[in-house]
């Protein structure tokens, strides 16, 4: 697989203070990543840098591939909801990249936001209020307007937060399906350990101002996750499905595990 954003040697952070340090790792074609950590540990400035909002103080972050186009789906908390926009207005904003300064939304790039809304399921949605919109469809909106600039990297931020267990399944799902069989890269920002281990591929987590990045079989070990977080972990599963398990034995120390939040499991 070829890579679509490359790190090396890189340190991160904001004027003088440092957030992460020597982080190497890429984000190949093809790939589910998942990255995982704390509130605090540096996700979203690494997010950042990945997005090209944050320059490194040192190293290089190169995109390897001439063509790529990124669909980037935020935390829904961040959408501001006075105005009062439609479901389609706010898929039509993921043309913008592609249409340039000054120009309007056309013909195409309406029939490319119906398309989005159809593939993620809300296109009977297309001429709603989002304010009124659920949880579920307001994030299966925000991912309609990443698909609508035909990315090739789809970068979701904290998608489940805040859901219940049947809509973070539901949207789950919608991802796994997005990355399987329409083939695109799926990088995924999440504090919730249970959920990203059970579709992601990849695994970098974050923690103390580093990253520790490899397969998910490799990272999700009872040894591996004991040592980086420094609390007694157990790894089981149930019905097919991962989970993680921290402070057994009452072993919990000063760190916190990012494992779960509501319905994660």
């Amino acid at each position: 697989m070829s890579s679509l954003v490359v790190f090396e040697h890189v340190n991160l952070g904001y004027g003088r203070r440092r957030v992460l340090t020597g982080i190497d790792f890429d984000v190949q074609s093809g790939d589910f990543l998942g990255i995982v950590g704390p509130n605090g540990a540096g996700k979203t400035t690494l997010l950042k840098a990945i997005l090209g909002l944050l320059k490194p103080m040192s190293g290089t972050v190169r995109r390897s591939m001439e063509n790529l186009w990124i669909g980037y789906v935020p935390q829904r908390e961040s959408i501001d909801t006075f105005f009062p926009l439609t479901v389609l207005d706010i898929v039509l904003m993921g043309r913008y990249a592609r249409l340039g300064p000054f120009r309007q939304p056309g013909k195409a790039d309406r029939e490319a936001a119906f398309r989005a809304l159809e593939h993620v399921g809300i296109a009977d949605l297309a001429h709603s209020p989002y304010a009124r919109l659920s949880g579920g469809q307001k994030q299966r909106s925000l991912i309609a307007r990443a698909l609508a600039g035909e990315p090739n990297l789809l970068i979701l931020d904290e998608p489940t937060n805040g859901m219940d267990l049947v809509s973070e399944r539901a949207i789950m799902e919608l991802v796994r399906r997005l990355h399987e069989e329409d083939r695109i890269t799926v990088l995924m920002v999440s504090h919730l350990l249970n959920v990203v281990v059970n579709y992601a591929k990849r695994l970098a987590i974050l923690c103390e101002g580093s990253l520790r990045e490899g397969a998910v079989s490799e990272m999700i070990t009872r040894e591996s996750l004991s040592a980086l977080y420094g609390v007694e972990v157990q790894v089981a599963q149930v019905d097919h499905r991962l989970v993680v398990l921290p402070g057994a034995n009452g072993a919990e120390k000063d760190r916190p595990l990012p494992v779960s939040g509501e319905g994660s499991l």
